[in-house]
């Protein structure tokens, strides 16, 4: 069984976590992150602290118990340090580039494939075989480095594609000749 509800949430310097109802906003020094959550979960602040827990002991309640808990612990940790997800381009000609508040992506296609940068995410690109997406938003910046991902998956033969930085491809052996 699972203990991460039990788990109190410590907010650090500098963070601010204010109740209302089942409303939790979160503020710190990196921006200001507001959710609504499940209305029978008891959430409170104590002593910079804040401590989730659950009406009753039914399968439901156990399993948003730990949801709850951890969402609003990436809240916390989003507003503080923020998130960030590194992609790697591997291929003879793939690249991509950042023009203004777009990124450009050369994956091989007849044309390159724009993606528009979102409120709240910050996109770099160090070389143009790299991609780095900064967020608060922990699923928001998960959403945006899929997004990018999905416009040339990584194919099991060559290995060529888009892929997340230290992620393993298995690769398949090609054809032989008898």
């Amino acid at each position: 069984m699972s203990r991460t509800g039990l788990k109190p949430i410590e907010i650090p310097e500098g963070v601010e976590v204010k109740l209302n109802d089942n409303t939790v906003s979160v503020k710190g020094p990196k921006g200001e992150l507001t959710r609504t959550l499940n209305a029978d979960m008891i959430i409170k602040v104590e002593d910079n602290v804040v401590v989730v827990s659950r009406p009753n002991d039914q399968k439901k309640y156990r399993q948003l118990h730990g949801t709850t808990r951890s969402l609003i612990q990436n809240m916390v940790t989003g507003v503080h340090t923020g998130f960030q997800k590194e992609l790697e381009i591997i291929g003879v000609g793939y690249r991509a580039q950042k023009q203004g508040n777009k990124l450009i992506v050369g994956a091989g296609y007849s044309h390159p494939v724009e993606v528009e940068q979102q409120d709240g995410i910050e996109i770099d690109v160090p070389k143009n075989t790299e991609i780095i997406i900064k967020g608060i938003d922990k699923e928001l910046v998960g959403a945006v480095a899929a997004n990018i991902r999905s416009i040339r998956t990584p194919e099991p033969y060559k290995g060529k594609g888009i892929r997340y930085k230290g992620e393993h491809v298995r690769r398949k052996e090609g054809k032989t000749a008898k």
